[in-house]
């Protein structure tokens, strides 16, 4: 669901200028992910800091889950959505 929301809310940003701006401003806070999640939340975008930090988890979990037993060593890391986001917000 917060993968659709991300997908919804990068389409609107990149027609609304203002609503990419109020977005990019998010990161300059000393809290930019809840400050995110809030500026998303109010502007009528589902999601939370706990849905959005464990989409990465939920992904490498899914992986491990996939190959039937021979997957034993969690993955290192994990695609974080949120700086993945702003990668395509700033491209667009």
């Amino acid at each position: 669901m917060t993968e659709q929301e991300l997908e919804r809310l990068l389409s609107d940003a990149k027609k609304d200028q203002n609503l990419k701006n109020r977005l990019l401003k998010t990161r300059e806070s000393q809290n930019p992910v809840e400050d995110f999640c809030t500026l998303c939340q109010k502007s009528g975008y589902d999601i939370t800091i706990g849905e959005l930090m464990a989409i990465g988890q939920n992904s490498s979990d899914e992986k491990l889950r996939s190959v039937n037993g021979g997957g034993v060593n969690p993955i290192d890391g994990w695609d974080d959505a949120y700086e993945q986001f702003f990668t395509a917000l700033l491209w667009t």
